[in-house]
């Protein structure tokens, strides 16, 4: 039999066929049927049928993977879809939720244009860096040009560097940020999720009717974590720079900031304690050590106490 021959039942396939018409190895085809995402095969004489019913299935896999789906929430979806239940709702939901969250739109860069930026000076170093940081991407087949994802990120770097801040200083200032706004937005969601989401995704997987209405409720909510963090840093940065300035401008100018070792006064029983425990020698570094890991300590606490977000993200359904 060759292959898509046609028969009164349609298109059907040897296995290798299947796996050349889909993409997916002969062992992936059989690993998707040992765990239930396959329908078995038809059985003639000695030879196992596919048919089109099956490339459909393995094409439906491989869109799911490429959203982000593990193998054991696409056996869930594919059950529902087997009894009756549509996927349009859940793939729409998935489609509102992976695509673009701002208006911006993502525009490419020359080395050259980039080196005439910062400086006109090339820094491969620097380069990486950003590249390492997303804030620049490579351009397939071009060593010479960059995607740029977020424009607005590229020109605030560059009034920076234009202002005097050195791009070490403006690279780690990202991170930091970085790591700050994900937290923000990881409890973002577990709000909208305790309080929005759970009524239509508290039951897996969800029907399509209630996956379509949690794809228009992304719609609605989604500039609204952007509009908040917009009010509340514009509030923040009156504040805290009206008290900055209010510093400068004292007659007695800014206090000073430390630029060195400071003397702290400390008990004498306490430092004869820890000179008999580590000696006179190491006095000094034994108390900035036990002084650093207690502030360690309680910001390890408050973090805690307030629920941030592991490094990997929010794990609450």
């Amino acid at each position: 039999m060759t292959a898509g021959q046609s028969t009164q039942s349609g298109a059907e396939y040897r296995i290798e066929d299947l796996a050349q018409r889909s993409g997916a190895t002969v062992r992936t085809i059989r690993a998707y049927q040992d765990r239930g995402l396959l329908p078995k095969p038809e059985r003639r004489g000695r030879s196992n049928v596919y048919g089109a019913a099956h490339l459909a299935r393995l094409r439906q896999i491989a869109d799911l993977l490429d959203r982000g789906y593990t193998l054991a929430s696409i056996k869930e979806l594919l059950q529902a879809w087997d009894a009756g239940r549509g996927l349009g709702g859940v793939l729409g939901l998935v489609a509102e939720v992976q695509g673009p969250w701002s208006d911006e739109e993502a525009t490419r860069i020359t080395r050259a244009e980039l080196d005439a930026r910062f400086g006109g000076e090339p820094d491969d170093e620097v380069v990486a860096d950003a590249m390492e940081l997303g804030v620049l991407e490579p351009v397939p087949g071009r060593d010479d040009e960059f995607l740029v994802p977020s424009p607005q990120e590229l020109a605030v770097a560059v009034e920076l560097y234009a202002a005097g801040v050195p791009l070490s200083a403006i690279s780690g200032h990202l991170r930091e940020l970085r790591g700050q706004v994900e937290y923000i937005a990881c409890r973002f969601l577990e709000f909208t999720t305790e309080h929005v989401f759970a009524r239509y995704l508290g039951h897996r997987p969800p029907t399509d009717a209630d996956a379509a209405e949690a794809a228009a409720l992304v719609r609605r909510l989604r500039p609204l974590a952007q509009q908040t963090v917009d009010a509340e840093l514009a509030r923040a940065m009156r504040l805290f720079a009206t008290r900055r300035l209010q510093q400068h401008l004292r007659p007695d100018g800014p206090p000073p900031m430390a630029s060195g070792p400071r003397a702290v006064a400390l008990p004498p029983e306490t430092i004869r304690a820890v000179q008999g425990l580590v000696g006179d020698e190491n006095t000094a570094a034994f108390i900035a050590a036990a002084a650093e890991r207690e502030v360690k300590a309680r910001t390890l606490d408050t973090l805690t106490t307030t629920g941030r977000c592991p490094p990997d993200g929010c794990q609450r359904a």
